[in-house]
This record gives structure tokens, sequence and C-alpha cells, in this order.
């Protein structure tokens, strides 16, 4: 297996999940989404991407495309895409016509992620499945078909507007069927670490040894997304990165209300032993500290999984202490 490691200087990258403090509060989650996006572009991050989530009252981004649309005409520069669209939902000539769209409004701008995951529980997936049955074991078929909408001009039906060449189309996981897949089909593969916090470490190296060039991607390509946890000091990053965590944990074990505890009731809150083995198992999946300290950390798990990028994921509950974090660690890297 490859031994390649990580580049000295490390590209970053954004992916925001609209988070919503509470279900009412969505409205309020998508305008912080748009005006985040314009402070990454402003920072100098390289990509913009958007999750896909269903039935979740903590996060307002459902429709990613919809989302993406808003996002490309807020900004200028900085590439914009999906963290991913979850493709067993949907037809791929459909994803083909959408992602044409935006890339067509937004030329050279738009990267299109796809994943396997069902982004909600499965009775979700079944009302999203037009027959109400969600076809994730399709899910290779899907992306061989989403690639000749996208790349053939002979395949029919034709999509409407006409796909950009070299639309690019990226591959999310956390698994070695996602990460064998992406090299199979020559494309580039994004590492969900804050999804799945005991991926294995040697995934990207897996990718990277079984890839096999595509006519659009002739070198293997990998971002690592992990969480970020940073500010100006120590204290204040557990403090944001423990809110985060105890919120998701009772959204995991049905103790959510749909309203997320402030960072100070989160302070108050009783830790029992379910509580910290769920804290202690996301540890590999993150960085938290000062700039300092976080970049230490983001550097030691870039090099580790072997990845060419890193993608942040800042789930903090106020949102200029989001902005705050995500500038911190910009400066942390220059």
């Amino acid at each position: 297996m490859t031994t390649q490691q990580a580049p000295t200087k490390l590209t970053l990258s954004v992916l925001d999940q609209s988070l919503a403090r509470s279900a009412d509060q969505a409205p309020m989650a998508l305008r912080e989404t748009i005006e985040m996006a314009r402070w990454c572009e402003q920072l100098g991050y390289k990509r913009f991407w958007v999750s896909e989530h269903h039935a979740f009252s903590a996060v307002a981004g459902s429709a990613p495309e919809v989302l993406l649309a808003a996002i490309g005409a807020a900004t200028s520069t900085i590439r914009i895409g999906s963290g991913g669209i979850m493709l067993p939902h949907y037809s791929a000539y459909k994803i083909a016509e959408v992602f044409s769209l935006l890339a067509n409004l937004y030329p050279g701008r738009v990267d299109l992620g796809v994943g396997r995951a069902p982004g909600a529980d499965m009775s979700t997936a079944v009302a999203l499945a037009t027959d109400g049955r969600p076809k994730f074991e399709k899910f290779p078929e899907l992306v061989a078909q989403l690639s000749e909408y996208l790349w053939s001009e002979k395949t029919q039906p034709l999509v409407s507007p006409k796909p950009p060449a070299g639309m690019p189309l990226w591959m999310l996981g956390s698994s070695p069927d996602s990460a064998i897949l992406a090299a199979q089909r020559g494309l580039p593969y994004n590492l969900g670490l804050f999804i799945n916090p005991q991926a294995d470490p040697r995934l990207i190296g897996l990718y990277k040894e079984r890839f096999q060039p595509s006519e659009n991607q002739s070198e293997p390509h990998a971002i690592l997304t992990l969480s970020v946890f940073c500010a100006d000091d120590e204290a204040q990053a557990k403090a944001l990165q423990l809110t985060y965590d105890i919120n998701l944990f009772r959204f995991f074990s049905g103790q959510s209300t749909g309203v997320s505890l402030t960072p100070q009731e989160a302070l108050a809150y009783p830790l029992g032993a379910q509580e910290r083995a769920f804290i202690a198992g996301r540890t590999n999946s993150r960085a938290v500290g000062t700039p300092a300290q976080v970049k230490e950390q983001v550097t030691r798990l870039a090099q580790m999984h072997n990845a060419d990028e890193v993608m942040a994921v800042t789930n903090i509950y106020y949102f200029e202490d989001r902005k705050r974090s995500f500038e911190l660690l910009m400066e942390a890297f220059l």
C-alpha cells in the first residue's frame, strides 16, 4: 500500500451543515450558511460544500442543489459543491441535469459529491423513494449512470443543459467499499472521518493504491473531512466542542427535544458513562484547541490518513464563534 505523505502545505476547504439551534430557526441557519460561504471565500478557502440531511431538526440543509444555487449567486470565486447528494434516493439523470444547470450558472466552480448513505433514518429513506424502496444496493450502478450522463455525448437521453467538459464528480464515503469504488471509477475521493471516527486510516492509501486513471482524473486526489473547533484559548475551544458532542449524543439517543443546548447549558450538563464514552469515541475525528494546537492536530490527521486536502466541519453553536474558528484555522496555515 502506498506510503505517500500528505503535502506540507495543506489545501483547506469547508463543509457547512446549516446548523439550526431549533426547528423554527431554519431561516436563520440558511442565511448563516450563505454568509459563511462569503466569509470563507474572503478567507481563502478552496471549496465550500453543503450536506444533505433529512428529518433532522438541527440541520436545515435537506436540498443541497437548492442551497448551492443561492450560495453561487452570493459568491464569485470559491468552489461550491454537495457533500453530498445521497444518490440512491434519486434518478441519476435528474441529478446530472440539476448539477449541469448549476455548473452552467457558475462555470468552473461546481463540484458534485455523491454518497450512498441515507442521510436519514430508514423510515425517511422509504419516504424519499418514489416506490418506497430505497436503492442503496444499486449505488455503483447509479454512479456509473451518472458518469455517463455527465461525460458522454453519446448517452441517451442527452442532459440539458449540456454539462461543461470535465464536470467534477466526487465519491464520498467512510468505508472500504466507497474507497475502492472511487478508485475503480477514477474519481476524486472524500473520506468523512467526522461521520465515522473509527474509519481505518489506511482507506485513502487503499484508494490511491487501486486508483485507475479516468478521462477526467489522471491522478488520485483525496480530501479528509473532519471536525474543527478552534478558538483563541483552549478552554473555549473545548467548551464549543463539548456543546456539539452533547447535542449530538442527545439526538442519537432520542433525548433531544429539537432544541440545541447552549454552551452555557452544556457546561452544566451532567455527563454519565454513556456520554463520556460517546465523546471519547470521537476524539480521532477532530481538531480542538488554539490555532497552534489545531494546526498540529489537523496536520497529524492529514498525514495519518494520507490526505491531499482537509475539509473542516465546524458545528459551533454561535455563528460568530463559527466564523472565528474558520478565521483562526486559515491563519494557522498561512
